[in-house]
């Protein structure tokens, strides 16, 4: 089993949880995993802060070595290290999110999460369907027509299996096969027009010599990955390849709002979790120019890769899991900025009481009076 099969049969496992319904088992994931790198975030705020506060003394090393970069990058190391800081710590979680926002996006674009889809409640809030883009084509599955989006449309076996019947009358149910390599569109592909289909006997696995002999038609889920659709395709066999022909019409490019709202909310949350993470910054003596560049970064980041979700077919769950990411992070900010806040006295107060306990203690030795009166 890959990492889709099991990111796709986890995510089933928790919209059962709540009725089946999917948008609440990614909003569920989300929490998880955000939960399970609670650790590598408060990492990672921790170091903005030792930034911040190592700020002024790293600029005065760059300033006083800025003639000898490598006289600059040596005490600089030697800065790191003396501090026990890690300049790169703060990166980690990215470098770690980004594989899980792949997986994700893998999933959510596969042929088991789109037969998933049509087998589960997948409207959640305004999002008609987790599965579509924002100018995806989405067929009608299981009508017997498959709608084509254009002569690029891609073919594939759902799920890697097939049931087999064969001329005794027997059923062998859930063949595998290779679906990107099983499945071959005969000719072109021309919207309105019969679709041909073959598979060769070759490419049904675990099959032996005797069966394969005896294979008289096959039931094969075939999901077009253009329009979301699936239909189940019976095969006849024909010499030693199965064979189908399948309607098509053509599909309407579609534009859908709820996908361009669910991206709206994203730029919207990203920027307000950039602004929140930037207005907890307590140093003053950051250098203008980087708090200008901060400035700008968490003003433009949000635009840009809002932008780039209009040209990229984006998923509607990929979105929902980046929308609930964005505001569970402001929450998370919160939360690790009061932890923080409270080690830092905690650790002033151990500091000042330390100091008390090392104090020296100075005794009076010697009383001496003028006109009578004590002076210490």
């Amino acid at each position: 089993m890959d990492f889709i099969t099991l990111t796709i049969e986890f995510l089933k496992f928790l919209s059962n949880l709540f009725g089946g319904n999917l948008g609440i088992g990614i909003i569920l994931l989300t929490i998880i995993v955000r939960m399970a790198m609670w650790s590598l975030s408060f990492s990672q705020q921790k170091s903005m802060r030792e930034m911040q506060r190592f700020q002024p003394e790293m600029k005065r090393i760059q300033d006083r070595f800025k003639s000898d970069p490598q006289r600059m990058q040596q005490e600089m190391m030697t800065f790191y290290k003396k501090h026990n800081f890690n300049p790169m710590g703060g990166c980690l979680p990215l470098f770690i999110q980004m594989p899980i926002f792949i997986l994700l996006y893998s999933a959510l674009i596969s042929p088991q999460f789109i037969s998933l889809v049509n087998g589960q409640d997948s409207h959640f809030l305004f999002i008609n369907r987790l599965d579509t883009t924002l100018k995806g084509t989405t067929g009608q599955s299981n009508d017997g027509v498959f709608e084509i989006g254009g002569k690029n449309d891609i073919f594939v076996i759902n799920k890697d299996k097939v049931n087999i019947t064969l001329i005794d009358g027997n059923e062998i149910e859930n063949v595998k096969t290779n679906s990107k390599k099983a499945l071959v569109v005969m000719g072109e592909i021309e919207p309105g027009q019969d679709i041909d289909f073959k598979i060769s006997l070759d490419n049904l696995e675990g099959l032996k010599f005797a069966q394969l002999e005896k294979v008289k038609s096959a039931k094969v889920s075939i999901s077009d990955r253009t329009t979301r659709e699936i239909e189940e395709v019976e095969f006849q066999r024909d010499g030693d390849i199965l064979k189908a022909s399948v309607p098509t019409k053509t599909s309407s490019n579609g534009f859908h709002l709820d996908v361009l709202l669910l991206i709206v909310i994203f730029g919207l949350t990203m920027f307000f979790s950039q602004k929140f993470m930037m207005s907890t910054q307590k140093n003053k003596d950051i250098d203008p120019q980087q708090a200008a560049m901060q400035k700008m970064m968490g003003f433009t980041m949000p635009i840009m890769l809002t932008g780039t979700f209009f040209f990229i077919p984006i998923p509607a769950g990929v979105l929902l899991y980046l929308v609930v990411s964005n505001i569970f992070q402001v929450g998370q900010t919160v939360i690790i900025n009061k932890q923080l806040d409270k080690e830092e006295e905690m650790k002033k107060n151990n500091i000042n009481n330390d100091d008390i306990i090392d104090a020296k203690k100075v005794e009076v030795k010697d009383v001496k009076t003028i006109d009578g009166k004590e002076i210490k």
